[in-house]
């Protein structure tokens, strides 16, 4: 009965030790993607974009398909490997290929306004 008694403790103690901390949850689910990225043109200056927001060229926003609305999103432009960071606004860009529109100071951020057009990754951050 006694080894009974003391294995239960043991036991949980083991159990609790095998959960996973908050941290490896948010990394496991981090989404990640290649493709290429774009920029608004300025026609969208103060429009409403899908979240009901006023679009503005010069905050780090930006849009995409999937993503939930304020997620925050690391973008690194592969040609040069500068970075930003944006929060997800709007809904787009739907043409092929393409998996973020970036607003132009964002845009500007990586080095992308000459060219227009970039190959990107993103990585989620929330």
């Amino acid at each position: 009965m006694q080894t009974r008694i003391l294995t239960v403790p043991i036991l949980l103690a083991f159990a609790a030790g095998c959960t996973e901390s908050p941290e490896a949850d948010a990394t496991e689910s981090a989404v990640i993607q290649k493709g290429k990225a774009s920029y608004y043109a300025r026609s969208f200056q103060g429009k409403e974009t899908a979240s009901g927001e006023t679009f503005n060229q010069n905050e780090l926003v930006a849009a995409h398909k999937t993503l939930p609305f304020d997620t925050r999103v690391q973008v690194t432009n592969l040609e040069n490997g500068k970075q930003v960071t944006v929060r997800i606004n709007d809904r787009g860009p739907f043409k092929p290929g393409r998996i973020i529109d970036l607003s132009r100071v964002a845009a500007n951020r990586i080095d992308l306004l000459d060219e227009g057009i970039a190959p990107v990754k993103i990585e989620t951050l929330d």
